[in-house]
């Protein structure tokens, strides 16, 4: 009698005990994304752009209700790529081009985090208060979006993804702010290696890339700056520039438009299976003419 009591006791205590999770998947690839306006959701997209394969996910940056969507979870990744977006950027081509060059068995996830306007400041982990006073309410405000803190916002959410599969490369497009400021690199710098302690990565496991502004043979209004950027690999070990040249832009000279956002982040794309140690065989799907969102 007394062993039938202590069997159902330990049973009703073991009922309480909380299950182990189940380990991250190491073939679903994350990678964090991160930087200004040209890494926003704003370009106008094709019926095609809606066409994903599944294995293309995003981690929900908010609630939005509407698309169903609960910040911190997984979603099929038709764009837009952010919850409060309204069309595409370099990224939705990047993971497109990803896992159609990928073995069926691997999915990919991609966190994003955009500011339009700000400068690299803005994500350096123990200043970016201080810069931030400096900048306009506008800013400030879409920076309340992120809780104040989108450095901090990344590396959480970073955090939650860590528990589904394995973070394998860091994406950046920033730089028009910072058009002659020939200490990027090292803030660059710095803001990685910030990322690397932060999520208890290994630098060797996590490849850097760094994507021009618009290039010279588009008239880019900041296309100096690659100058600066070129510096990048020589700072930070295992980090690359992808070349914007050729990309279209808008008539600003500042931001690309729809088909060159689509082959910058087919570039991004093809470096990134590169180190990863796959070639490239099939392109991301190309698109048409484009439609409203």
């Amino acid at each position: 009698m007394k062993m039938k009591l202590m069997v159902l006791l330990l049973a009703a205590f073991l009922s309480f005990v909380p299950k182990a999770s189940a380990d991250p998947d190491p073939n679903f690839y994350v990678f964090l994304c991160f930087g200004q306006s040209n890494m926003e959701s704003g370009g106008r997209m094709n019926e095609e752009d809606r066409v994903v394969d599944e294995r293309f996910q995003v981690m929900a940056d908010f609630d939005n209700p509407s698309r169903g969507w609960t910040k911190d979870h997984w979603y099929h990744a038709v764009p837009p790529l952010t919850a409060k977006g309204r069309g595409i950027c370099m990224i939705d081509s990047f993971g497109k081009t990803m896992v159609a060059n990928l073995p069926e068995n691997i999915r990919v996830g991609v966190i994003k985090v955009s500011v339009p306007g700000c400068k690299i400041e803005l994500f350096e982990k123990d200043t970016f208060k201080t810069y931030l006073d400096t900048e306009r309410d506008w800013m400030k405000n879409l920076v309340k979006n992120y809780d104040g803190n989108p450095y901090q916002y990344l590396v959480d959410m970073a955090k939650v993804a860590q528990a589904d599969g394995v973070i394998k490369g860091i994406l950046l497009h920033q730089g028009e702010s910072n058009a002659n400021d020939r200490e990027w690199p090292n803030k660059v710098k710095g803001i990685y290696d910030d990322l690397i302690k932060d999520l208890n990565l290994k630098p060797e496991d996590v490849v850097f890339l760094a994507g021009e502004t618009v290039n010279a043979d588009q008239g880019g209004a900041c296309a100096g700056f690659n100058k600066i950027m070129a510096e990048l690999p020589k700072t930070l070990p295992n980090s690359y520039v992808i070349s914007s040249a050729g990309c279209t832009c808008n008539p600003d000279h500042m931001h690309f438009n729809s088909a060159g956002s689509r082959e910058f982040g087919k570039r991004y794309a093809e470096k990134m299976l590169s180190t990863l140690g796959y070639k490239i065989t099939e392109p991301a799907q190309p698109a048409t003419e484009p439609v409203a969102p």
